[in-house]
């Protein structure tokens, strides 16, 4: 396994733990600790965004150019995540499942619209 490789998948995963705790804390009101999961949540993300630039390093990439195309790809996920996102609030907190179904596969459709969107088509 190369250096990079375990950097990402130790670092990645550590990021993810701490972010996935945060989120838990935060929102789950029986836990009563809101405060201390969005900051558990900030480093999660923190650290995932540390996690990114030194793989990147580590690969001897290039660092990202941010421009509108990139902005607006971030965008189009954030979107595509929310629209997956309320289509779960809609089936397990709501219980409307023909409109989650629905949702939940526009959802799945713009998710699936990211591959040639980051990748192309050749």
């Amino acid at each position: 396994m190369k250096k990079s490789s375990f950097y990402a998948l130790v670092m990645g995963t550590v990021s993810g733990m701490i972010f996935a705790i945060g989120m838990c804390m935060a929102l789950l009101p029986e836990w009563d600790l809101f405060g201390a999961g969005v900051a558990f949540t900030a480093v999660g993300i923190v650290l995932g965004l540390i996690t990114l630039i030194g793989w990147r390093k580590l690969e001897n990439k290039p660092s990202v150019k941010v421009n509108g195309k990139l902005l607006l790809k971030i965008v189009y996920i954030t979107a595509a995540v929310l629209v997956f996102g309320l289509a779960m609030c809609l089936c397990l907190v709501w219980a409307q499942y023909l409109y989650g179904m629905l949702v939940g596969l526009v959802g799945i459709l713009m998710l699936l619209g990211l591959i040639p969107m980051i990748k192309g088509l050749k």
